[in-house]
């Protein structure tokens, strides 16, 4: 009595390709001889093999539904497993790789990107600016366009692989008969040769040159960023599409500002005298000379903020601040009539032995050494 193979997978005699192959894969892990050594399970992983076999290949599949014996007496699910055994199908049951789609492949590829240093001045990345840059790169060869066969030439079908691309060999196994395929190694697995290259490229399909490109950088880039031009960058073996180019951008430090983030810091040094009277001072800002008005009794390590005088924001509307951190300076030496008039001031105010200020945590010099020889 002929088997119903449909019944040994389990699935309707209407089944799909896709869920015969799903019922035989979920079996398959369960049945495997790695998995399960017992004998009567090893004969059950034939069973559902040999089903497999018939039901994923039409015309066996049509001979077994009109009651015919798909192996020609042959085989069955005990003569061993032919040509045809559905090894990659046990691979992909237990490792889900899934097998590429065979044929050659495509002689084009995408190209590399490419990355170029972009330096550039405080105001170039605070406010954006428009560069023109010479890049180095890989361009469609113009005689053969892109195809790397001579010009009144065109590639070969390889008569190795017969323009499939790969080559099969059969081996034996614990299994049976295990066909694997590799790829060509006379066309390198496309299918074809090119038996006369292109003398421009070497048969590349692309030729290296010299370009000049005009890009905008857009303003509040800072040191580190990273843009994008989609399509700059190398065109790819074979006429393939070309990759990106990347612009790094790097900010040259400045004489004056620092910069964080939108904001921008300096320090101003002024003496004391200035500091408790007061003062205005002319400072050049990326705007152009600001004046700044210092307050009298200004302290030292005191900020004063000039808003919306910072960078850009990068792809937002406002611009950072920019602060001006106040060092006020003592005189180091002193000529006797300046000394006069400091004495004065200090017994004008009452200063001559101040009583000094120290901060919660701090203590002077005779303090710590006591706490030192306490213990503490």
């Amino acid at each position: 009595m002929a088997k119903d193979y449909y019944a040994t997978l389990g699935v309707r005699r209407d089944a799909s390709q896709e869920e015969i192959k799903k019922a035989y894969r979920r079996l398959a892990r369960e049945l495997h001889p790695d998995v399960n050594p017992d004998p009567a399970t090893q004969e059950r992983f034939k069973e559902i093999t040999a089903a497999y076999e018939v039901l994923s290949d039409p015309q066996k599949r049509q001979m077994h539904d009109m009651g015919g014996d798909p192996f020609g007496g042959a085989g069955g699910a005990g003569a061993g497993f032919g040509a045809g055994f559905p090894f990659s199908d046990i691979m992909d049951a237990f490792f889900g790789t899934a097998s590429a789609s065979r044929g050659p492949r495509s002689r084009a590829r995408r190209g590399r990107n490419a990355t170029i240093r972009v330096e550039l001045d405080l105001a170039e990345s605070g406010f954006g600016t428009t560069r023109e840059l010479v890049v180095d790169t890989a361009i469609l060869c113009e005689v053969c366009q892109g195809s790397g066969a001579a010009a009144g030439t065109h590639p070969d079908t390889c008569d190795m692989c017969h323009g499939r691309g790969e080559v099969s060999q059969v081996t034996r196994s614990f299994l049976g008969q295990v066909m694997t395929s590799r790829p060509c190694p006379q066309c390198g697995g496309f299918g074809s040769v090119i038996r006369h290259p292109c003398q421009e490229c070497s048969g590349d399909g692309r030729v290296r040159t010299r370009r000049t490109i005009k890009v905008r950088i857009p303003a509040g880039v800072e040191d580190g960023t990273h843009i994008q031009l989609a399509g700059e960058g190398e065109v790819g073996p074979g006429g393939g599409p070309p990759g990106d180019l990347f612009l790094e951008i790097v900010e040259r430090p400045h004489p004056t500002f620092e910069r964080r983030g939108d904001d921008l810091h300096c320090t101003v040094s002024i003496p004391m005298t200035a500091a408790a009277l007061g003062t205005s001072l002319t400072m050049e800002t990326l705007d152009g000379a600001e004046q700044i008005d210092v307050r009298p009794g200004t302290q030292s390590g005191q900020v004063i903020p000039l808003y919306a005088r910072g960078v850009q924001r990068l792809n937002e509307s406002g611009r950072g601040d920019l602060l001006i951190h106040v060092n006020v300076e003592t005189p180091l030496k002193l000529d006797p009539e300046q000394e006069e008039l400091l004495r004065k001031l200090s017994q004008l105010r009452g200063e001559e032995r101040p009583p000094g200020k120290f901060a919660p945590g701090q203590q002077g010099f005779f303090s710590r050494l006591k706490d030192a020889f306490n213990g503490r």
